[in-house]
This record gives structure tokens, C-alpha cells and sequence, in this order.
């Protein structure tokens, strides 16, 4: 071994002994965080240990300063990780994921919160609210678009009526795997997955397996579950299930669109405070908290215009728009809409308030920090 090697080598063990001392000492600060926070509590009062909109704003000045060669995305996952060591210290937490084990949310969950986190699957989406609402679990991850295919309906008609608020988002780029038991394409006779995962992959499958059964299921997990007990059949899903269900890979990232992307929400009971810093101007205090509502529109015409008309007034974005049928009455529409900023802002606070004289109804769902990777 040359001497430049070993000299290199021990730069490195040098290095190492210092980011370990340096993260223990990072832990022992988020201990008296958890202290302080316990000692000041008045009775009766909740302790919050996750704070959404730190977390967000820690980040972004991690990607901010870096300067590689580790890229921006690769850093701020390794924070991650060590903020989801920290706060374990102060609070385990508890999330609940629309499951089984190594579904697309299961990987969202841990993206978002590090994995450092208990996650605990539950069958529906209906449950994971139930769970979080009855304090069985601190947070619930659930989708509810995806690029390709659209809006998750059950996950929007659940937040109409839940008393739960969206504390986050997660943006995570889906790629579907197909895999079996069997070792080639041609003993395929049947295939599982989530009806949203077959349409992501319809024309690959029209190409290649076009006689081949296709039959949705609950989740992606499920279906890697199902073909692991069943000669000649297959399933679509996550690398994750494929090895917990010990499967073969037949064939790699068959969606559709490469960038098929898939948006998950992070369900609690807190209110987030904005994620920018006090000396952000306006215009980068928008850009990266977000503002959920869902409104009702009075049932006339240019209801949904006047509704809209003080986002464009206050000079505002709105980057989603979705309806769902109401159950008040025949051809009422519920609209939920998603802007940017935070309700602290003045612009967006003053524009809720002149869409709430508007509506029949408004809710305010959350405002939050959007996605930071």
C-alpha cells in the first residue's frame, strides 16, 4: 500500500472521529430541547417534539450551503437521518402509513420522517386517519395525487369531515418493478397491483403482456404477497417488496412516464407555523410554505370565479385545483385548492378571508412546508 494511500486512509478515520463526536454532541443538544420543552409545559398542556416547518427550514440551509462534491439531494437525505436520530431521543414517534409493508407510502414515510420512526401499516386510508385522530399514532402518511393519474379521491373525501390538519407533503418518484416467483415472462399468467400502478404501466403491459390478466388489489405490497403464493403469477410494485416477499425481478421501472411522481400528505393535529426565516421578503416566504383549503362554492353563476378572483388580486398562485361531488345536494361541488404561502402571510390571510365571505363553506386544511426534496 503507498503512502499517499494510507495517509488518505487515516485523513478519513480522523474525520470520522470528529463527525461522531460532533453528532453526540448534536444529540445531547436535542435532549435539553426535549428538556426545556418538558419543563416549561403548563398542565395539561401537549408537548410538541416534531416541528414541521424547523425541520423544513434546516434543511433548505443544509442544500443551501453545500457545495459537493455530495450532491444536494444525497446531503439533505443524510440531515434527514440524523434529525430522525436526534428527535428519537426526545420522542419515538409513531407513523401510520397506508400499508401493508413496502408500499410506495411506507417509503414516503420514511423519507419524510427519517428512519429513526416506528411505522405502523394499516389496511385503509379510513384507518390511518381513525389511528392518528385517537392518538394511537403521532402522524399518518397517505397519498393523494399522483402525476400520472390524478387526484386519490378517498384521501380528499376523508379530509372534508376529519378534524385532522396536513402538516407536510412528500414527493416521491414511483417506479414500478414487476416481479414473481417465477424466473421468465412467458409462465406469467396473471399480474396484481393497485388499479393506479396497472394504468401507470398500461402501455407497457399492452406491448408485452397483453393477454396476461390483470387483477387490482388493496396495495402494491398485497399484490407482492399474492404472487409470492401463487405459480405463474406476478406483481407490480416497489423494489422494497420485492425483497420482503423475496421475489425475482422481471423487468425494471415499466411505468409509463419517467417521471411518474406520486404526492403523499402528512396528517396530525398541530398547527405549522411558517418554515421561512424573519428576513425572507415576501416572494421567497411564499415559495415554499403551502396553504390547503377546501371551499363550497354558492350554486350561481360566476361563483367559482368570484371564489378564485382575490388569489389573482393578491397576486398569488394556486397550483392545484380538484372537485369532488358534495353530499349536500344534487351538483354541488366541493373545490380544494392549494396555495402558495402560508395563512401568516398577509396576502394569503386577506385573500381566505375575502374567498370565506364567498363560500358556503370553507375549511383551512393546513398550511405547511411544501416538499423539500
Amino acid at each position: 500500500m503507498s503512502d499517499d494511500l494510507i495517509k488518505i486512509r487515516d485523513q478519513i478515520d480522523d474525520l470520522d472521529q470528529q463527525i461522531q463526536l460532533l453528532l453526540n454532541l448534536r444529540a445531547a443538544c436535542a435532549k435539553k430541547v426535549a428538556d426545556a420543552k418538558l419543563t416549561h409545559v403548563k398542565d395539561g398542556e401537549k408537548v410538541i417534539f416534531y416541528r414541521p416547518e424547523r425541520e423544513a427550514s434546516v434543511l433548505r440551509k443544509v442544500m443551501d450551503r453545500n457545495q459537493g462534491p455530495i450532491s444536494n439531494e444525497e446531503m439533505a437525505r443524510l440531515f434527514r437521518e440524523v434529525m430522525s436520530a436526534c428527535l428519537a431521543l426526545e420522542q419515538p414517534m409513531k407513523i401510520a402509513f397506508l400499508g401493508p409493508e413496502g408500499t410506495f407510502t411506507q417509503a414516503a414515510a420514511l423519507k419524510h420522517f427519517g428512519h429513526s420512526v416506528k411505522t405502523i401499516p394499516f389496511t385503509s386510508i379510513d384507518e390511518v386517519f381513525r389511528e392518528v385522530d385517537a392518538d394511537s399514532c403521532h402522524y399518518g402518511v397517505v397519498p393523494v395525487e399522483n402525476s400520472t393519474e390524478g387526484i386519490i379521491s378517498h384521501t380528499l373525501d376523508m379530509l372534508i369531515e376529519s378534524p385532522l390538519k396536513i402538516c407536510g407533503e412528500v414527493s416521491l418518484r414511483i417506479h414500478q418493478y414487476l416481479m414473481s416467483g417465477d424466473e421468465s415472462l412467458s409462465h406469467i399468467k396473471k399480474i396484481y397491483s393497485h388499479q393506479q400502478s396497472l394504468a401507470q404501466c398500461r402501455e407497457w403491459l399492452d406491448s408485452r403482456l397483453p393477454d396476461v390478466e390483470r387483477i387490482p388489489v388493496n396495495s402494491n405490497a398485497e399484490a407482492a404477497r399474492l404472487a409470492s403464493q401463487e405459480e405463474g403469477a406476478a406483481a407490480i410494485a416497489s423494489i422494497a417488496a420485492a425483497q420482503i416477499y423475496q421475489l425475482n425481478l422481471l423487468a425494471e421501472k415499466i411505468e409509463d412516464e419517467p417521471d411518474n411522481t406520486t404526492r403523499f400528505i402528512i396528517l396530525g393535529k398541530q398547527d405549522v407555523g411558517p418554515s421561512c426565516t424573519g428576513d425572507a421578503d415576501d416572494t421567497v416566504s411564499r415559495s415554499i410554505d403551502k396553504t390547503s383549503i377546501m371551499v363550497a362554492s354558492a350554486n350561481k353563476s360566476g361563483a367559482l370565479h368570484n371564489l378564485l378572483k382575490p388569489l389573482a388580486e393578491k397576486d398569488l398562485s394556486m397550483t392545484r385545483i380538484e372537485s369532488r361531488p358534495s353530499k349536500s345536494g344534487l351538483w354541488q361541488y366541493l373545490f380544494f385548492i392549494d396555495i402558495d404561502g402560508h395563512i401568516s402571510n398577509p396576502a394569503v390571510a386577506a385573500a381566505l378571508d375575502e374567498i370565506k365571505q364567498q363560500s358556503r363553506i370553507m375549511k383551512i386544511l393546513g398550511s405547511y412546508p411544501k416538499a423539500v426534496l
